[in-house]
């Protein structure tokens, strides 16, 4: 972004102040905030919920696929954080898309990210309003229609309140994990628990082996898994905000190994130990399975507590990410004028709202369809979330060839293995997305795709006509 449109944003209103980060915001996020909202991110109703089917598609070769997707969420992060330490911004997806591959590559990239978070907003809000029946009988799209609006007063305080927020929604997933490990530990060391007498870890290779699905049913959950993983990338977005970007970056992005190990991998191995594989069944959380095969009734009513939760944290990195993206597109003219204003706390006001806005279509959904509201909107996050994934291996490829040949300046938080490691990531989500393209439960994701990349191509060329002058549409 050049200093010319960041001056641009903030001439557009009264409210709008320079904070003195180079994009209006003001660095509100402190480590501790940054380090959560890292770990939380790879922490989701993916791993809660999402893993009882793959449980029952995979077997214990789950705990597998999980490690060597962990190990290219890994390969992604430290390409992002390479991008992040050679030029540290909000809109870091787009802006990096936009410099390395071209004005429509950017373009592309912020809108599907934004409506990616919109439409994980929709879905997370719905899962919570379901979660809330557990214990009160209420109209689904209440529940959803007071989140929303808490949520979203939330994100207009302060980006720090934000970063509250984050971290203690983050703390009680971490809570929750590390709590189950170490009662599946004690399980299979002291034998407590109805569980005791079966727990044992030959449960990983007994009951049909460590494939007892083959590897073709391993493979089958890949899209599952990566599900899990997304949202993982959300402290690129808090680039701009972060009081210290080229400190507490780097070590937030090298802590993804352990935090999968341990959160994933861990937890599965304790999980699968303690209650052999066959025992868990599709849409079914397999900590609320192994609470009750353990005897421990109240784990289900904990379990429901945490999952609310990681929907409401996943909700809430949603109306702090559409506002961010909303406004670096708008900066390049590839927006709404109005998004590129800032609040005097130096919040995205408009960007925000418009995106609360839509996510309200969410309560119209649990209130027409409370049944079947989760499935209607959940279809499109996978595919729109790894395109983002995608720019970030294509964006730092082309940027180690450009710092090799001494174009541009390295980076001090160079990626390890690159760019191999980055073509190997691109590969494998080349993979995924076969899987996808065989299950027929994820296809409608492709289906999808292409009509969203026609929409954004026709309204591309159509802001471009309107605006043949502006640079934001220049080749390079």
């Amino acid at each position: 972004m050049t200093s010319a449109q960041v001056d641009k944003g903030q001439a557009d209103g009264p409210e709008a102040v320079d904070t003195g980060t180079g994009e209006g915001y003001q660095r509100g996020l402190g480590a501790r905030q940054i380090q959560m909202i890292a770990i939380g991110g790879a922490i989701g109703t993916g791993l809660f919920l999402g893993a009882g089917k793959a449980i029952d598609r995979a077997g214990p070769s789950l705990i597998l696929a999980y490690a060597i997707a962990g190990l290219v969420i890994f390969f992604i992060m430290r390409a992002l954080g390479e991008l992040l330490m050679y030029r540290p911004v909000s809109g870091s997806f787009s802006e990096y898309a936009r410099e390395f591959l071209g004005p429509f590559f950017g373009f592309v990239t912020g809108w599907t990210y934004w409506l990616f978070w919109v439409v994980t907003g929709i879905t997370e809000v719905t899962a919570a309003a379901t979660y809330m029946t557990y214990w009160w009988d209420i109209p689904q799209w209440l529940s959803a229609l007071v989140f929303t609006v808490i949520l979203y007063g939330a994100n207009l305080i302060s980006v720090k309140l934000f970063g509250e927020l984050e971290f203690w929604f983050s703390m009680v997933k971490v809570t929750a994990i590390i709590g189950m490990i170490l009662i599946c530990a004690g399980v299979l060391t002291i034998g407590f628990s109805d569980a005791g007498d079966t727990a044992t870890v030959a449960n990983l290779w007994n009951d049909g082996g460590f494939f007892p699905q083959g590897i073709g049913g391993t493979l089958m959950t890949l899209q599952i898994v990566m599900f899990a993983f997304l949202a993982v990338e959300l402290v690129g977005v808090t680039a701009g905000e972060s009081k210290d970007p080229k400190t507490v970056l780097p070590k937030a992005i090298n802590t993804v190994p352990w935090r999968i190990a341990v959160f994933y991998v861990g937890a599965l191995i304790m999980i699968l130990s303690v209650v052999p594989w066959s025992t868990f069944e599709p849409g079914v959380s397999p900590f609320v399975a192994a609470f009750e095969e353990m005897g421990l009734g109240v784990g289900a009513a904990i379990v429901n507590f945490v999952v609310l939760t990681a929907a409401l944290s996943s909700c809430n990195s949603g109306m702090y990410s559409t506002g961010r993206m909303l406004r670096d597109l708008a900066l390049n003219g590839q927006g709404p004028k109005a998004f590129t204003r800032l609040t005097k706390n130096g919040l995205p006001l408009a960007g925000t709202t418009f995106s609360a806005a839509l996510m309200l279509v969410g309560v119209w959904i649990n209130y027409q369809w409370p049944g079947d509201a989760f499935n209607y909107v959940v279809s499109f996050a996978t595919i729109s979330g790894m395109w983002a994934w995608i720019m970030i291996l294509v964006c730092q490829i082309r940027y180690r060839a450009k710092a090799d040949r001494g174009e541009l300046p390295q980076s001090s938080f160079k990626a390890p293995g690159a760019p191999f490691s980055s073509w190997f990531a691109l590969g494998f989500i080349g993979l995924v997305i076969v899987m996808m393209a065989i299950d027929e439960d994820a296809r409608i994701s492709l289906y999808c795709a292409p009509l969203w990349g026609l929409v954004l191509g026709v309204s591309y060329l159509t802001l471009k006509s309107r605006n043949p002058q502006n640079t934001s549409f220049a080749k390079r």
